[in-house]
C-alpha cells in the first residue's frame, strides 16, 4: 500500500516555487559582471566595452584570461563620468 500525502497546493505550484510555506532561497550578491553583462548594463556594445577595456578607460580586473567588471567600482566610475560631463557642460538641462 502506498503512503500518499495530500497537499493543498497543486504539484505544479509547489514545483514552480509558489509554495508559500517554502523558505526563500538566499540571493548571492553580484560582485562583478562578465563583459556581456557589463556592456548591457552600460548600454554599449561589447565591442565598445572591449575598446574601453583595452584603452584602460573603464575599470576592470583581469585574472588570467578572465576579465571582470566590479559592480561597485563600475557604478562609481559611471557616476564620476556623469559628474565630469555636467561640470564641463555647465549643468543639467
Amino acid at each position: 500500500m502506498r503512503n500518499s500525502t495530500k497537499s493543498n497546493f497543486p504539484v505544479s505550484e509547489v514545483a514552480g516555487g509558489l509554495n508559500p510555506l517554502a523558505k526563500p532561497e538566499p540571493q548571492t550578491p553580484c560582485l562583478a559582471m562578465r563583459p556581456r553583462e557589463a556592456a548591457a548594463a552600460l548600454g554599449v556594445s561589447e565591442r565598445t566595452l572591449w575598446t574601453w577595456t583595452n584603452e584602460g578607460t573603464v575599470p576592470h580586473v583581469r585574472r588570467g584570461k578572465t576579465i571582470m567588471y566590479p559592480v561597485s567600482v563600475l557604478t562609481r566610475w559611471l557616476d564620476e563620468q556623469a559628474t565630469e560631463k555636467v561640470a564641463v557642460e555647465g549643468g543639467v538641462e
